[in-house]
């Protein structure tokens, strides 16, 4: 009998193949487009986003193509709890989250993971760039064969539970092969450009976003040196995020950039682009993958942002359940709310929200 596989087709090349290359390897497949669009007409009518309602038609047509299953689930209400609330919470508390990693988090492998097998489906599948290894009795996490496009940053925070009922066939392929893959099989699709914008927020104004579902408390406030002296005013600190220097709407006649931002005096800190360099963090919300806990310090290789190249570190547990990062090097602008995250070689060890710079 075939295993089945849910497949969370987005509308994008990435899922599309995905589905096309386990229904080859001889899985069930059934696909499967999330619907978290909020109630927009704008959200709604958008093109090219994973969220919107043209997502939905063009994955619609791949299922039609690969000749499989394919529904629409509705998954409005969490989507707005753990992912655009959120979003919305951390900004307003001065923080900058990452909206994808909250949904891998509480949407795709945990709401997507239980729909599936409600389903009689063993296993989720997605577009992810990385793979899923088994060694002894772990599940283990590893790096994308196509560097450039691996996605491991945003998945350190699944279980060994989701990992064994997870597949990511896109993994093993670089991303020229998957467009290939996908143009020779006659998929319109596969000559779709990735999405890189926030898949709620359409013209990637978070803060004109933010201040649209809030209204009100996006407040007016002050620009100040790290001495406190008021040097200007600012449009309110969802607009602001650590190491920001362009579109600030302030000539000081030198270049300065956004150090801190505090959400408790309405204040944003600009300093030198010195101020914005540090050595130490510390993470909250910590998962490691190849163990359960981390006993003591270990050195891995991290990095503090989906874009940054990792570079040495060593993490430490505290005894409050968070962990302690350390850099060899100083790194360019460590910003509360995003995630930090550690490998061992081509491994992913784990990661977490950072919570404090030191």
């Amino acid at each position: 009998m075939k295993k089945k596989v849910v497949v969370g087709m987005s509308g994008g090349v990435d899922s599309s193949v995905t589905a096309y290359l386990l229904k080859e390897q001889g899985y069930d497949v059934i696909g499967v487009t999330m619907q978290v669009w909020q109630e927009d007409e704008e959200y709604e009518a958008a093109e090219g986003g994973c969220c919107s309602l043209s997502a939905v038609e063009d994955a619609r047509r791949v299922a039609y193509k690969l000749d499989i299953p394919f529904y629409v689930m509705n998954f409005k209400d969490i989507f707005k709890k753990n992912v655009i609330d959120y979003f919305i919470d951390e900004y307003m508390e001065g923080r900058t989250p990452n909206p994808c990693v909250a949904c891998n988090k509480y949407i795709k492998f945990d709401a997507l993971l239980k729909k599936a097998m409600d389903l009689g489906a063993e296993y989720v599948a997605t577009g992810h760039y990385a793979t899923i290894e088994k060694i002894e009795d772990r599940y283990l996490l590893r790096r994308s064969e196509d560097d450039r496009k691996d996605q491991t940053y945003a998945l350190y925070n699944l279980t060994q539970f989701q990992l064994a009922h997870t597949l990511m066939p896109c993994g093993l392929y670089k991303k020229d092969k998957i467009r290939e893959i996908a143009k020779e099989i006659g998929l319109l699709v596969h000559n779709k450009k990735d999405s890189e914008e926030i898949c709620f927020i359409p013209d990637n104004d978070h803060g004109s976003y933010i201040k649209k579902q809030v209204p009100g408390k996006v407040r007016e406030g002050y620009f100040v040196d790290k001495q406190g002296n008021i040097l200007g005013k600012h449009k309110g600190i969802v607009y602001y995020t650590i190491g920001q220097r362009k579109g600030l709407g302030i000539a000081l006649g030198t270049p300065v950039f956004v150090t801190d931002i505090n959400p408790l005096t309405n204040t944003v800190v600009l300093g030198s682009e010195e101020d914005i360099f540090k050595t130490e963090l510390i993470a909250k919300d910590i998962n490691f993958i190849p163990f359960d806990k981390l006993e003591d310090t270990m050195e891995v290789m991290a990095k503090i942002r989906y874009s940054a190249k990792p570079e040495k570190a060593w993490i430490t547990p505290l005894e409050d359940g968070r962990v302690k990062v350390k850099f060899e090097n100083k790194q360019r602008a460590i910003t509360k709310g995003q995630s930090v995250v550690f490998y061992d070689k081509e491994y992913l060890v784990g990661g977490g929200i950072i919570d404090e710079i030191i």
